[in-house]
């Protein structure tokens, strides 16, 4: 007996780890800075491992109060009805929800490139396929509309990241509507927004308000350090929110989960402790280091470092986990997650040393 046949099937490389970092180096993994995933360096919410603690004797009980308290309060934050949140086990969860009740077999996505390798994954796991779109990194990874449709085939769905990973360029709210107005009437542009609590600008969900043919993912993992929770939530249309009964997993984000990402969003003091440290990190990024950095809306900067995997490898022997752009498209590059301020000087100091060696 064997699987289907996955030969299709890429698979994902995610940043790595303190522990498999010092024990591939034999280092002290106490010595280690983990810059490489773009995780919250302060943690979670106080109040969130409070709430953790608090409800660890009830993971015997499913999730439904917990689940359903977590989307009312959503939909009441993004002024939306309860049905047009679609909570999911992380980010990628949304996706797989969107994926399930949006294509048919054989119909595809078209995403950006470079960008999350998770979108492509998602329309194949669903017996989907995947298209691309480029996003010039000699034109800043400007994102503009008549860039998307340059490449646009009448696609089921077309992914827009905004912020943009791993460049942290946006695309302008009056841009996504241009497109959702010129793509086909039964395309969905998807704007992933999980980088979306450190930008200045508007998130897409008062087009979710107004159409039909626009959605917006959301995450928990980003600023407000729940990563390890796996919690992400779609904002849908109207429409056509009810297919969530049929296509999510029964009880797919638990107990502690749910309870975490409620205390959470109470916690206004964590999330702007998170958005200024990220604001002072990007600036000590782009006026420290000795590489190409371009502005970045995320919690991360993307710097040409001329060598990406050699960078990246020496940081690593002295003590700093930064992400090698190679699995991007980009190899030239790495991507720093922002951190303290003392995490950013340490950082900058070994990457211009080992760049300089």
């Amino acid at each position: 007996m064997e699987p289907r046949d996955l030969s299709a099937h890429s698979v994902y490389r995610a940043g790595r780890g303190i522990e498999e970092v010092a024990r591939d180096l034999g280092l002290d993994p106490d010595d280690l800075v983990k810059l490489s995933s773009n995780e919250n360096v302060l943690g979670p919410s106080p109040a969130a491992t409070a709430v953790i603690r608090e409800y660890a004797d009830k993971v015997h009980i499913y999730p439904k109060s917990s689940h359903t308290d977590l989307i009312e309060r959503l939909a009441d934050d993004w002024n939306l009805t309860p049905e047009q949140v679609w909570l999911a086990n992380g980010g990628d969860g949304v996706l797989d929800c969107l994926c399930r009740a949006m294509l048919r077999p054989d119909e595809r996505i078209l995403a950006p490139k470079p960008g999350f390798a998770y979108y492509a994954m998602s329309s194949r796991y669903h017996h989907g396929g995947a298209s691309e779109y480029d996003l010039d990194k000699d034109d800043d990874f400007e994102q503009t509309a008549a860039n998307v449709l340059d490449a646009y085939d009448g696609e089921r769905i077309v992914v827009v990241t905004s912020p943009h990973n791993p460049s942290g360029s946006e695309m302008p709210l009056d841009e996504v509507e241009t497109l959702a107005e010129e793509t086909d009437d039964q395309t969905l542009v998807l704007v992933d927004e999980a980088y979306g609590e450190f930008s200045e600008s508007p998130s897409a969900v008062s087009l979710v308000r107004e159409r039909d043919d626009v959605a917006v993912l959301r995450t928990f993992s980003k600023a407000y350090g729940l990563a390890g929770m796996r919690l992400g939530y779609g904002l849908v249309p109207e429409d056509w929110a009810d297919a969530y009964a049929r296509v999510h997993t029964p009880f797919d984000t638990g107990e502690l989960t749910c309870r975490a990402g409620l205390a959470a969003l109470d916690d206004e003091e964590h999330l702007e402790q998170t958005r200024a440290m990220v604001t002072d990190a990007r600036e000590y990024l782009y006026e420290n280091l000795d590489a190409r950095t371009w502005k970045s809306a995320g919690n991360f900067v993307l710097a040409d470092v001329g060598d990406g995997e050699a960078v990246t490898d020496a940081a690593q022997r002295e003590g700093i986990i930064v992400r090698d752009c190679s699995s991007f498209g980009l190899p030239e590059c790495i991507r720093i997650t922002c951190g303290t301020q003392s995490q950013m000087e340490r950082a900058v100091a070994v990457i211009n040393e080992v760049m300089d060696g």
